[in-house]
């Protein structure tokens, strides 16, 4: 009897971010080299080359890069072992899993949306992390998939942050990196921002929706290997979780899942720049706990909440000093393979930024966007920003790098600003929905037992119909306005 054919095995996260890396350093050697470092800041003539030491080096300091987002990681394994150790998630989820018998599906479109706000709003993305678990045990137990959960979380989160429109880590930082004496009107880039938020956030609910229905119908149907749904079944499945008759709440577990809940709400309140647009009423009364007001939260403050409602959150259920504590740790024990997911994801950002590659392709491109027309001009600064955004995943250090150099070309060959700004912004968040480099995709993929290559593989579609429709918008604008 003939043999089946062996599924082939793809590279792990690691292996393709380690092997980018080796690619970037290699690159600095086909490229021309730069004489002086001041002449690669100023007009990106060349990059300096990288040494063995500085590949090698460079994901142990992606660590450095990412210290305050590995230390949230920690803690937020920590909270998430507390909570499901009093089997309130879990209880909750199977509840709310019965009421929805039959209209699982509504979830979709509903949270994906709900995400999507955040993005557009602030840039909530890294913040997400914590839900891919979250939403893995939900969609698995109404007979879906964590492609359908992981989708749920980034798709719709970063439909929003490629649609910005008050962002200001991405409009706000593109804005303010322009040349002085550069205006944009702030209306016009909110309109655009909605036009391309919400049509990449319809495109991403019917491939969602799309998959998850057949999913549901067939279960063979998963693009998940064999091993994948192996890993899913034993963290989120029935074996993880055992079905019940009767699924019933008790008193604690309804405190736990109000904490659960408050938790996160506290944690997305304090990630809002609110003194961003004019909102100062928790400036004087909500620094006691983390020494930071609400709004003016970040990964450090965070941690420090979610490590104070642990505690809470124990007491509640009064659980022993030696087994909150033991709980804790193991929950940590978990996220380290996250953690050095989104450390080494940084790695490729530090080597650019060292051997000022990034500086490079910028300034050469930029050189090619001056002699072109507005029907092109758009297209070729999307792809640049796209290409750019795969080596630099942050916004606001893209734009804090590409808006004072394309600004000003912009204005000096008679394009819309307002749509230039936005094309730097949509192409890094189009970018961010399936780069390696970007540490919320690979942390989330991990916590929700993904495996990168069958996420690329999945997701390839529709990452290729927002970007088209994205050029379309962004092209059809340029030319119009």
């Amino acid at each position: 009897m003939a043999k089946g054919k062996k599924r082939k095995e793809f590279l792990t996260s690691f292996s393709i971010i380690f092997l980018l890396i080796f690619m970037l350093g290699a690159l600095t050697y086909v490229l021309p080299q730069a004489q002086f470092v001041s002449d690669v800041i100023k007009n990106g003539t060349g990059v300096v080359r990288a040494t063995l030491p500085d590949i090698l080096m460079a994901p142990l300091k992606g660590f450095e890069d990412a210290i305050d987002v590995c230390i949230f990681v920690l803690i937020l394994g920590g909270f998430l072992a507390v909570v499901s150790k009093t089997k309130a998630l879990e209880t909750g989820i199977q509840s709310l899993v019965k009421a929805l018998k039959g209209n699982e599906l509504a979830l979709i479109p509903i949270l994906m949306f709900i995400f999507s706000i955040g993005g557009t709003t602030y840039g909530m993305l890294e913040e997400t992390v914590g839900f891919y678990a979250i939403l893995a045990a939900a969609m698995v137990m109404a007979g879906m998939d964590t492609i359908v959960s992981s989708a749920i979380v980034l798709l719709g989160a970063g439909s929003g942050v490629l649609g910005s429109t008050i962002n200001p880590f991405a409009v706000g930082a593109a804005i303010s990196a322009l040349p002085d004496g550069m205006k944009v009107n702030q209306g016009i880039i909110i309109a655009i921002g909605t036009l391309l938020w919400i049509s990449s956030l319809l495109i991403s609910i019917i491939f969602v929706m799309n998959y998850a229905k057949k999913v549901i119908k067939k279960k063979g149907s998963t693009i998940l290997s064999l091993r994948e749904r192996k890993d899913m079944e034993m963290e989120y499945g029935v074996e993880a979780v055992k079905k019940e008759a009767d699924v019933r709440l008790n008193k604690k577990q309804v405190i736990t899942l109000w904490l659960f809940a408050l938790t996160f709400v506290v944690m997305i309140v304090g990630f809002i720049p609110w003194g961003d647009f004019g909102v100062n009423i928790f400036d004087k009364f909500t620094g006691w706990l983390t020494g930071s007001p609400l709004g003016s939260w970040y990964f450090y403050e965070a941690s420090v909440w979610f490590l104070v409602m642990s505690v809470v959150i124990g007491l509640v259920n009064r659980t022993g000093e030696k087994q909150f504590v033991d709980t804790f740790i193991d929950g940590a024990d978990d996220m380290v393979g996250v953690i050095l997911i989104i450390a080494i994801a940084r790695g490729a950002s530090v080597l650019m930024s060292s051997t000022y590659l990034d500086n490079y392709i910028i300034y050469n491109a930029a050189e090619l966007l001056k002699v072109v027309p507005s029907y092109v001009f758009a297209p070729l600064n999307y792809i640049l920003h796209v290409v750019l955004s795969i080596l630099v995943p942050s916004s606001s250090a893209l734009v804090s790098l590409s808006a004072p150099i394309i600004g000003p070309i912009t204005s000096q060959v008679g394009y819309n600003p307002e749509v230039s700004v936005m094309t730097m912004v949509a192409a890094n968040g189009l970018v961010n929905l399936i780069t390696p480099t970007c540490g919320a995709i690979m942390g989330g993929l991990a916590l929700a037992k993904v495996q990168y290559a069958t996420w690329v593989k999945w997701a390839g579609k529709v990452v290729l119909t927002i970007a088209l429709v994205n050029i379309l918008i962004l092209t059809v604008l340029m030319v119009l306005l």
